[in-house]
């Protein structure tokens, strides 16, 4: 009986560990909101023989790193995008308040990488599956948003999400929004580039890095079985 009773509290203990575990992290992310609180609306024209697209899908300091890793891809800018809030800072978007989401603005040569491969790699590099949730991260400013400029990437998005449905990698329904491109707030200038200048951070080494090889062996195995 003694055995016995002790079993139900195991899965608590674990519970326990890994929220204050997670709490730890998501704090790590808070240690930087004391600098440069200066955010920028960007205007949404790319430079002659690039175009533009945006997706949120977690934290931004995960995304910019998946998408700056894709040959094609010329620039990233972490900022805020899909609210109502006028120049909303970090601080401000963890309230949950503003509609916003953590999003990456992805400059690239359409030349070298197309938009329906920008959405695979949107769709692969998250779980799309998790509602206004992604990894410890949760809340609003963490769901899951394609952002399309014209009605066109729309379908060609729509598309792909069908593709990625029917291959069955994700076990369970995508949740993730459509939205059109109407407005992005550069995120504070101590965001960019994050894991580059700040490799050792805790978050950085417990969560994005993980989650960035997680996409390289995913995206791999996915262009394999597209042969």
């Amino acid at each position: 009986m003694a055995l016995k009773n002790k079993f139900p509290t195991f899965p608590l203990l674990i519970h326990g560990i890994l929220f204050f575990f997670f709490t730890f992290i998501h704090l790590q992310c808070q240690l930087f909101s004391n600098k440069d609180n200066s955010v920028e609306k960007v205007l949404l024209q790319p430079k002659p023989g690039q175009k533009l697209a945006a997706f949120a899908e977690g934290c931004f300091w995960c995304s910019e790193h998946i998408f700056e890793s894709v040959p094609g891809v010329l620039d990233v800018i972490s900022g805020y995008a899909g609210g109502h809030t006028k120049n909303p800072t970090y601080d401000l978007v963890n309230t949950e308040t503003t509609g916003h989401a953590e999003t990456v603005l992805v400059y690239y040569d359409p030349s070298k990488i197309d938009y329906a491969e920008l959405c695979r790699i949107f769709f692969l590099s998250h779980d799309p599956t998790t509602l206004n949730r992604q990894g410890p991260d949760e809340g609003t400013s963490y769901r899951s948003i394609l952002f399309y400029s014209t009605e066109e990437e729309r379908k060609i998005a729509k598309k792909v999400q069908e593709e990625i449905g029917s291959k069955k990698i994700w076990e369970n329904r995508i949740v993730t929004e459509y939205q059109e491109l109407k407005e992005f707030y550069k995120a504070e200038e101590y965001h960019q580039n994050f894991i580059q200048n700040h490799p050792n951070q805790s978050y950085v080494r417990a969560v994005s890095i993980p989650r960035f090889q997680e996409f390289q062996s995913r995206y791999e195995l996915y262009k394999n079985s597209a042969r």
